[in-house]
C-alpha cells in the first residue's frame, strides 16, 4: 500500500471521527463546499510557490494540495480508486484526443 493509499484510507476513516479530535473530521463536517474552498486555497498557494521557484515550499504546498484533494473527494464520496480507474482508462490516450472526446 502506498502512502497515497494510506492517506486516503485515513481520510475515509476520519469521516466518522469526532470533529473536535481530528482536523480532517472537522473539515469534512463543514461540508463539501468548505472542502472544495480549502482545496482551492491550497492550489493557489502551490501555484504561487511554483511561480516563485521555491522547490522546498512547492513540495510542501503540493503535499497540502494532494491531502485537500483527497478530503474534497471524500466529501463527495469519490475514492482514490475511482480517480485511479479514470486515469487508467485515459492511459495511452493522447491528451489532445482525450480532451476532444470530453467535448
Amino acid at each position: 500500500m502506498t502512502v497515497l493509499h494510506r492517506l486516503a484510507a485515513t481520510i475515509a476513516a476520519r469521516k466518522a471521527s469526532d470533529p473536535e479530535a481530528s482536523w480532517t473530521a472537522k473539515l469534512l463536517a463543514k461540508g463539501p463546499e468548505k472542502c472544495a474552498e480549502k482545496f482551492g486555497e491550497e492550489a493557489i498557494e502551490a501555484i504561487i510557490e511554483a511561480v516563485k521557484g521555491d522547490r522546498d515550499r512547492l513540495t510542501s504546498e503540493a503535499a497540502d494540495v494532494i491531502y485537500h484533494l483527497l478530503v474534497m473527494l471524500a466529501a463527495r464520496d469519490v475514492t482514490l480508486e475511482d480517480v485511479l480507474a479514470e486515469l487508467a482508462q485515459r492511459e495511452g490516450t493522447s491528451g489532445v484526443a482525450e480532451k476532444a472526446a470530453r467535448g
